[in-house]
């Protein structure tokens, strides 16, 4: 398994995650194979948020850790906290400390790897997020810290208070959802890739050695949809099919490869719960796209070269 470096933190964590959203439609059973299988192929990330399953997610994953045997130390367990779901979301001091006491008593476990701000808070006072980083850390609950769906100046307002390094952001990002990239190709364009939706994000990101974590890679649109056989996006599908064949691997494999192929390093966050789709996944870690071909993906999702 690919490892990357994670953030400025000089921990070396696998390419890949195990994103924990659905794990509570599966048995416990099941579960637990997933998470056995997962660290037998080198990855040790496993991703949740407070709210995933209303909290049923994270109680389940450390029932599954336990019935498979596997050791806490050998994990590296990341949670989200800050969204109040259909209400609001909520950077103080107090929903975080308490987001966090839920998430470890859950988790049966003394610390997090690290905690993320799940998505930006409108009223975001950095200087309460800060006193909950601080506490965080003195007290051994968190070890690090980042955040998810953040620009690079909510990122700034963050820094100019929290004492502790941002280590990673979540963003969507994959072949049909790749706004990241074709803001900077279509920059002094008046196309409409030329829109910058995130402030730059991705350059910002390998500037400051941040993380950037892809979750749903297989999407198009917010939750529109898979583009992998969908009709909307056919020469994106015979691509990757073609280059699927070249490698003797499946459409899904290349999709990741096209991921793990950009220098930033990103981190791709795997949802399926599905143990055969999983190792399928994982063998992205070993395909090597050229750049011919990593623009091919790109063209082919409907993306310009100016």
């Amino acid at each position: 398994m690919k490892r990357v470096s994670w953030g400025s933190s000089g921990q070396n964590v696998s390419a890949i995650a195990v994103g924990c959203m659905r794990i509570n439609r599966v048995s416990l059973e099941q579960a637990a194979k997933l998470v056995d299988t997962a660290m037998e192929k080198g990855v040790n990330f496993f991703d949740h948020a407070d709210i995933y399953g209303g909290g049923e997610c994270e109680t389940i994953f450390a029932r599954a850790r336990e019935l498979c045997g596997r050791k806490r130390e050998d994990m590296f367990i990341q949670s989200k906290c800050g969204i109040v779901p259909g209400r609001m979301y909520d950077f103080s001091k107090k929903h975080i400390l308490e987001s966090v006491d839920g998430s470890l008593k859950r988790l049966k476990t003394d610390y997090l790897d690290a905690l993320l701000l799940h998505r930006p808070d409108a009223l975001c006072e950095p200087e309460e997020v800060a006193e909950a980083f601080d506490h965080l850390k003195q007290s051994g609950k968190v070890r690090y810290f980042g955040v998810s769906n953040h620009t690079p100046f909510q990122i700034e307002l963050l820094k100019k208070w929290v004492n502790q390094p941002i280590m990673a952001n979540q963003m969507q990002f994959g072949p049909a959802h790749a706004s990241m990239i074709r803001s900077g190709l279509e920059a002094n364009m008046m196309s409409d890739g030329a829109v910058d939706r995130d402030g730059g994000v991705l350059d910002y990101c390998r500037l400051h050695d941040i993380t950037i974590q892809a979750w749903s890679p297989f999407q198009y649109g917010m939750f529109e949809g898979v583009f992998l056989n969908s009709e909307k996006y056919t020469a994106l599908n015979e691509t990757l099919r073609k280059l699927a064949k070249k490698y003797e691997v499946s459409d899904t494999v290349i999709t990741v490869a096209w991921i793990l192929r950009h220098p930033a390093n990103m981190q791709v966050l795997s949802g399926t719960m599905t143990l055969s789709r999983f190792e399928d996944i994982c063998r992205a870690s070993d395909i090597g796209l050229t750049r011919e071909e990593w623009y091919e993906i790109y063209l082919a999702a409907g993306n310009i070269l100016p």
